[in-house]
């Protein structure tokens, strides 16, 4: 029987066929935590009386959503974690390094054909390349730590094909935004997503990160986008391990299948309080903001903060507006000092955060006040998502939220763009 990506990984890490629907204990490749799930993770390995991890080389922590820790609380935790790692040998990436769906993959950890588990729901994001990755609670986590195993129940499959070349101001954030607003948040719970097309390939591995962080926000299980040269030319830096491409079949079946025109798209954001609740920036333009927010797991990129930095050149943030930049990782914060653009962001009038998540969980960092409005390129607006329940969050891209801090509302990109 022909089979999807999804079906093709699970079978090969149970040692049997499997097909959608079908339940399986499958063999984990990687898994992980971060410092607002390892806690849990570490107190659940030691209710079971483990002793070692399965394998410390298949197994990190990453400090990056109180980084550096705000109170003493999270600052407890952080030093739980330290000792954990210590102890039991495996690596942890400390309050310096930043995110982890951004240093989990830039340190090679990550190959195609893998089967992950993050503590975090945006573990998805590694389906760009082509790893089967998903977030999983803290005390499925600690079993897979435990045992190196875990069941699965294999997800159906929808196939997304976007043909079409973006136009001038249209980022990959654009795209999944518009996805979103289509199939709506739950369209596609529980499914694996395969992106194809034109589109799809033309998108940096950046881009396509990008599109795979986000679905989730769909409500599915994984995305996957191919595997192709530019993947393979980016493993190729960072990791020499070999690794198995998987491709789904010419005859697999898919629960669903939907086509975009990518050429007719336009600046898009999702308006509170939810990822689905799209609109294009025409509509929206105009609408006052307090704060703006570049970075996460989602656009804290090098490419991301180049066209940010691009529109911001010898441009100031508007007057009262709060612009904040966060750097994904180290390496893209110290790429980033050497291009220049941070530069341009502190002339700007922006503030320049350490690499880590930022003001995206509210925990520190930017929570806007009572009644304000953000825009952000996070990947999530729920009802007090920055930390207070009262403000209102606007998701977009880079070039949006960059040309947004400039006139103080909801902007165009376009203009700013020749």
């Amino acid at each position: 029987m022909d089979k999807t990506i999804a079906e093709k990984i699970l079978s090969a890490r149970a040692g049997y066929d499997l097909k959608s629907d079908d339940f399986a204990v499958c063999k984990v490749d990687f898994c992980f935590g971060q410092d607002g799930t390892s806690s849990i993770i570490i107190d659940r390995i030691k209710e079971l009386g483990v002793d070692k991890v399965f394998d410390k080389k298949k197994f990190c922590m990453v400090i990056d959503h109180n980084s550096p820790a705000p109170n003493q609380g999270a600052s407890t935790v952080q030093k739980k974690m330290r000792d954990f790692a210590r102890e039991q040998g495996v690596h942890l990436y400390d309050i310096n390094c930043g995110i982890c769906h951004q240093v989990i993959p830039e340190q090679g950890h990550i190959l195609p054909g893998y089967l992950v588990l993050g503590a975090d729901s945006h573990t998805c994001t590694y389906g760009a390349l082509g790893a089967l990755a998903t977030g999983v609670g803290s005390t499925d986590l600690a079993i897979a730590l435990a045992t190196g195993k875990n069941w699965f129940k294999v997800p159906r499959t929808a196939k997304i094909i976007v043909n079409g070349r973006l136009p001038r101001g249209v980022l990959a954030k654009d795209l999944i935004l518009h996805i979103a607003g289509d199939l709506t948040a739950n369209g596609a719970t529980y499914m694996a997503l395969e992106f194809y097309g034109q589109t799809i390939d033309s998108l940096s591995l950046e881009g396509r990160f990008t599109i795979c962080n986000m679905v989730v926000e769909l409500g599915a299980k994984c995305g996957f986008t191919p595997v192709d040269d530019k993947v393979k030319k980016w493993l190729s830096k960072r990791t020499n391990k070999k690794y198995k491409i998987y491709s789904a079949d010419k005859n697999a079946h898919y629960c669903l299948v939907k086509e975009y025109d990518a050429s007719k798209m336009v600046p898009g954001v999702a308006r509170p309080h939810s990822v689905d609740n799209y609109a294009r920036v025409e509509e929206v333009k105009g609408t006052a903001i307090n704060e703006a927010f570049i970075g996460t797991c989602t656009n804290g990129r090098l490419e991301d903060l180049e066209i940010a930095a691009k529109i911001l050149k010898g441009r100031k943030v508007g007057k009262g507006i709060k612009l904040v930049v966060a750097p994904a990782s180290r390496e893209i914060y110290i790429e980033a000092l050497k291009r220049g653009y941070l530069e341009v962001f502190i002339d700007a009038g922006a503030v320049v955060l350490n690499p880590g998540c930022g003001p995206c969980v509210g925990t520190h960092q930017g929570v806007p006040a009572d009644g304000e409005v953000v825009i952000s390129t996070a990947n999530r607006n729920f009802l007090g998502r920055m930390g207070n329940p009262k403000a209102f969050i606007y998701l977009g891209s880079p070039a949006t939220v960059a040309a947004s801090a400039i006139e103080g509302k909801i902007a165009d990109p376009r203009k700013y763009l020749k």
